[in-house]
C-alpha cells in the first residue's frame, strides 16, 4: 500500500504551536463551550464546532497578520474542546437538579460542575492517544471521519484564499440582527401559534407552535431534511397524536393529581395549556422510554464495532514501546503519561465531588469511570469515524453506563438503603457524566487528529492543544450553565431550557435506584422506538423529536426543507461541508446563540431593560401578530437558499 503524504511533509519546520495560535484557540474554545450550552439546553442538540472555528482562525490571522496551515489547525483543535466538553456537561449534570432525593440538588453548582468537566475532558484527551495509531492512521481508508476531512480541506484551501470567511460572517450577522429586533424590540411574535385546539372539541388539546429562531434554521439545514424530518415526526406523533388520544381517555383532574407528584404547583397549572399537562405528566416518560430503547439498540449494532476498538488499543498500547525515533508527525504524549494522568483522575474525582461514599465505594467509583470511560471513548472515536461527531450517541453511551452502574450499586445494596438512595443517585450521575464528557471529547478529539494527520500537524501538539481547550473552556461552561439556570428564561427544565437528556438521566437513575419509575410510560416509548427501527428510520433522531417540545423540532424542520429546496433549485443534493449554504447556516446559529446569550446577560445585570415591543403584539392580537412572525421568518429562509446558491469561491 502506497504511504500516505500529509500536506505538510514530516521532515518540514513550520510554525504550529505558537503563543498567538495557542490564544486565539483558548478564546474560540470559551466562546464556543458557552455558546453550545445555549443550544444544548434549548434544543438538545449540539454542532460540530472545528469547522466554522477553522474557517474563522483563518480570516482573524489573514486580518492581524500571517499564519501557517498547522497554526490554524492549533487553533481550531483548541477551540472545538470547549464545544465537545459543553455537550457532555448540559447532556447530564442538569439530572441534578431533577433527582428528587434530598441532597442531590447541592451538586449543581459551580465546583461541581468544572471538576466533572475537566476530568471528564482529561480523560477523553488521554485515553484517545494510544488509539491514533489504530483509529487513525492504520484505518485512513476505512473510517473516513467526516468532520475532520472537511476541515482538514478547509485549512488547505485557506492557504489558497477564497470566500468562505464571508460567508459565515454574513450569517453571523444576519442572525444577530433578527435575534435583536425578535427578543429585544419583540416586532414579531417568538413563538407563533399554527395550530391550538380547544380540551373539549373532538380534536383535544392539539399544539403546534414554532420558535423562528436562526440558530434552530441553521441547526435543521445543517443537519439536513431528512435527518430534521425524523426528528418532528416523534414530535409530531405525541403532540398532534398522543396527547389527543391521551385527552380522550384521561380526565383533567387525574392530570393534575399526576402533575402535584411530579411537583408541579397550582400556579403553574394554572398558567399552562392542557396540552402543556399531558407533555409534563406522560409525554417525557414515554420520549424517555423512546430515547433509552433507541440509545441501546444503537450500541447493540455496534458491538463488533466495540469489540474491535478495545481490541486494537490494546494491541498498539503493547506494541508502543521499543520505537528509536519517531517522525514528527508521528509523535505522542507518552504512554506512560496517559496511564498516570487516567488513574490521577480515576482517584480524584470521588475526592472532589465530596461524594457521600465510604472505603472501598470510593474506589469502586474510580474503577468504573476507568472502566467506562476507556470502553466508550473506543466506541466513540470508531463511531465518528463512520458517520461524524453530530450523530454520535453519547446519550446512548450514557445510558448503558448509568443502568450498569445503578445495577452495580442494587447488587451492593445501597438501593435497599433510604439513607444510601441520595448517595448512590449522585455518585451514579457523576460517573455518568464523567464517561459522557469523555465520550463527546474523545469524539472530538478523534476528528481534529484525523485533520492533523491529513495537514501533517505533531500529534503531540495537537493532544497538548486539546488538554489546554479542555482547561481554558470548563470554568465559562459552568458559569453559563448556572447563570442561564437563574436567567428569566430559566430555571433549566422549564419549557425554554428544557434540557431533554438531563431529564432522562434522572429519570433512569431514580428508577432503577428507588423503583419509583413509571415503567408504562417508558415501556410505551420503548416498543414506539423500536417500531420505528424495525421501519428501518434513525431510531435515536425520532426519539429525542418524541421527546422535544414541536415548538423546538419545526423550525429545525423548516430548516431542512430549505436545504431540500436549494438542493432542488440547484440540482444536485450531495451537498459538501464547505458549501456556501452550509457555512451560512453555520453563522445562522453562532449568530442566534451568542445573540441570545447577549441578550440573557443584558437581562440580567438590567432587569428594566425589557421588550420594548410588547404593547405592540398586544395591540396588533394573535392572527396579525403570528402572520408578521411567519413573514419575518420566511424572509430570513428565502436569504438562506438565496446565499445557499452562491457559488462559494475557493
Amino acid at each position: 500500500m502506497q504511504e500516505f503524504k500529509p500536506y505538510i511533509a514530516h521532515d518540514q519546520t513550520v510554525d504550529e504551536f505558537t503563543p498567538k495560535a495557542i490564544l486565539l484557540g483558548a478564546l474560540f474554545g470559551v466562546l464556543f463551550g458557552a455558546v453550545t450550552v445555549y443550544l444544548a439546553l434549548r434544543a438538545g442538540l449540539t454542532v460540530s464546532a472545528s469547522i466554522p472555528i477553522a474557517v474563522l482562525s483563518i480570516a482573524v490571522f489573514k486580518r492581524f497578520g500571517k499564519s501557517t496551515i498547522l497554526e490554524n489547525n492549533i487553533v481550531q483543535t483548541i477551540g472545538s474542546a470547549g464545544e465537545s466538553i459543553a455537550a457532555g456537561v448540559v447532556f447530564t449534570t442538569p439530572a441534578f437538579l431533577f433527582i428528587a432525593s434530598g441532597g442531590a440538588k447541592e451538586y449543581f453548582n459551580l465546583v461541581q460542575i468544572i471538576s466533572l468537566a475537566a476530568a471528564g475532558g482529561i480523560i477523553g484527551v488521554l485515553m484517545m492517544v494510544p488509539m491514533r495509531r489504530a483509529l487513525i492512521v492504520k484505518e485512513h481508508g476505512t473510517l473516513p471521519y467526516p468532520e475532520g476531512t472537511a476541515c482538514a480541506e478547509v485549512l488547505i484551501a485557506g492557504e489558497r484564499g477564497g470566500e468562505m470567511a464571508k460567508t459565515v460572517f454574513s450569517g453571523f450577522w444576519a442572525a444577530v440582527v433578527y435575534t435583536v429586533l425578535n427578543k429585544l424590540f419583540a416586532l414579531w411574535k417568538e413563538v407563533p401559534k399554527l395550530l391550538n385546539t380547544s380540551p373539549t372539541g373532538v380534536y383535544k388539546n392539539a399544539l403546534l407552535t414554532t420558535e423562528i429562531t436562526p440558530e434552530y434554521l441553521g441547526v435543521g439545514y445543517i443537519i439536513g431534511p431528512r435527518l430534521a424530518g425524523i426528528m418532528v415526526s416523534g414530535s409530531v406523533l405525541s403532540w398532534l397524536a398522543l396527547i389527543p388520544l391521551l385527552s380522550m381517555f384521561v380526565p383533567d383532574a387525574q392530570v393534575q393529581v399526576d402533575l402535584a407528584k411530579l411537583g408541579f404547583g397550582q400556579g403553574w397549572i394554572d398558567s399552562h395549556s392542557h396540552a402543556e399537562w399531558f407533555y409534563r405528566a406522560y409525554i417525557r416518560y414515554i420520549g424517555a422510554g423512546a430515547v433509552a430503547m433507541a440509545g441501546l439498540m444503537t450500541l447493540v449494532r455496534t458491538l463488533p464495532t466495540i469489540f474491535a476498538s478495545v481490541r486494537d488499543s490494546v494491541r498498539e498500547m503493547r506494541g508502543g514501546k521499543g520505537a528509536i525515533e519517531q517522525k514528527r508527525t508521528e509523535r505522542d504524549i507518552p504512554i506512560t503519561w496517559v496511564a498516570a494522568g487516567s488513574l490521577v483522575m480515576a482517584l480524584l474525582i470521588p475526592f472532589l465531588q465530596k461524594m457521600p461514599v465510604g472505603f472501598p465505594w470510593y474506589f469502586l467509583v474510580s474503577v468504573l469511570i476507568v472502566v467506562f470511560g476507556f470502553f466508550f471513548v473506543a466506541v466513540s472515536s470508531r463511531i465518528v469515524g463512520l458517520i461524524g461527531s453530530s450523530s454520535n450517541p453519547i446519550s446512548g453511551m450514557t445510558i448503558a453506563t448509568l443502568l450498569g452502574t445503578c445495577l452495580i450499586f442494587v447488587l451492593a445494596g445501597w438501593a435497599n438503603d433510604p439513607s444510601k438512595q441520595a448517595a448512590a443517585q449522585a455518585a451514579a450521575l457523576a460517573v455518568g457524566a464523567i464517561v459522557c464528557i469523555a465520550a463527546a471529547n474523545a469524539g472530538a478529539t478523534s476528528q481534529d487528529l484525523k485533520t492533523g494527520y491529513l495537514v501533517g500537524a505533531t500529534p503531540f501538539h495537537q493532544q497538548i492543544g486539546l488538554l489546554i481547550g479542555v482547561l481554558v473552556s470548563v470554568a465559562v461552561i459552568g458559569f453559563t450553565i448556572i447563570a442561564m439556570h437563574n436567567s428569566p428564561m430559566g430555571p433549566i427544565g422549564s419549557e425554554k431550557l428544557p434540557a431533554p437528556q438531563g431529564t432522562l438521566m434522572a429519570t433512569i437513575i431514580q428508577g432503577v435506584l428507588s423503583r419509583d419509575l413509571p415503567w408504562g410510560y417508558i415501556f410505551v416509548g420503548a416498543a414506539l422506538s423500536l417500531t420505528v427501527q424495525l421501519c428501518g428510520v434513525n431510531g435515536l433522531a425520532w426519539a429525542v423529536g418524541a421527546y422535544l417540545p414541536i415548538s423546538t423540532t419545526f423550525p429545525i424542520f423548516v430548516g431542512g426543507a430549505m436545504r431540500w429546496v436549494a438542493d432542488k433549485i440547484r440540482g444536485q443534493a450531495d451537498e459538501s461541508e464547505l458549501s456556501s449554504g452550509m457555512l451560512y447556516s453555520t453563522g445562522l446559529v453562532a449568530g442566534g446563540c451568542i445573540a441570545g446569550l447577549l441578550l440573557v446577560l443584558a437581562w440580567k445585570f438590567f432587569p428594566n431593560v425589557t421588550h420594548f415591543g410588547e404593547g405592540l403584539q398586544e395591540r396588533l392580537g394573535e392572527t396579525p401578530g403570528t402572520l408578521i412572525a411567519l413573514a419575518a421568518f420566511a424572509a430570513l429562509c428565502a436569504v438562506q437558499v438565496r446565499k445557499a446558491l452562491q457559488k462559494l469561491e475557493l
